[in-house]
């Protein structure tokens, strides 16, 4: 297999954002709802998981439904004052990246300043060619394909060039759809016909090399 790009999520990709990271941006997410929106706890936090379950971001159902503002949004939301105690550093990430073939580039539909902020904890920030953050999407967070292919054109290569590596089924299903290869990172039973390879975390990536060709 010729040298791809690696295409990688940030959050449950490259770190475990499940045990802190998400639940303070649910949090967030909810209190902004209930602030900006008018709604009780409970109501706010229903609408944050259907706008999630449809759109596959919170902030496109915003948008869509309420005019809300992206940027005022995305600062609202993403405050972290204690991120360093907050992110799960793995010390095997950095070996595992350096001993892939190709350039690299996080993909995330969080705001640029907190990618680059977690990227510096983990100590794998200047591993990356580049990061493609929701700003550069002009605020359309995967799955919509509108980022996938500014990333295409901006690194000059086609989809069959790259391989995606992702938490999220649905944002696998669209880079599939596109030419991509895929890797869906999840500990799960579940398979899909849009996986190319499953693994149950990062650090397993070297050893599934062989099956991405």
């Amino acid at each position: 297999m010729a040298a791809p790009l690696w295409i990688f999520d940030l959050d449950n990709t490259l770190h475990n954002a499940s045990p802190h990271i998400f639940p303070h941006i649910n949090r967030s997410m909810t209190a902004y709802l209930q602030q900006y929106l008018q709604l009780d706890e409970a109501a706010a936090n229903a609408l944050r998981m259907h706008y999630w379950r449809r759109y596959g971001a919170t902030l496109s159902g915003l948008i869509r439904h309420h005019d809300t503002k992206p940027e005022h949004f995305l600062w609202h939301t993403h405050q972290f004052p204690e991120l360093s105690r907050m992110v799960l550093h793995e010390p095997r990430l950095r070996h595992v990246l350096k001993a892939l073939p190709g350039r690299k580039v996080v993909f995330s539909n969080a705001p640029q300043i907190y990618v680059q902020a977690v990227l510096k904890l983990l100590r794998v920030d200047e591993l990356f060619d580049d990061v493609i953050a929701v700003e550069h999407t002009r605020y359309r967070p995967k799955p919509d394909v509108f980022g996938f292919m500014r990333l295409l054109k901006k690194h000059r290569v086609k989809a069959a060039q790259c391989v995606m590596i992702e938490d999220s089924l649905e944002n696998l299903h669209a880079a599939k759809r596109l030419g991509m290869r895929t890797v869906w990172v999840n500990s799960g039973q579940q398979n899909s016909s849009y996986v190319d390879v499953k693994i149950r975390d990062v650090m397993q990536l070297p050893k599934a090399l062989h099956r991405l060709n």
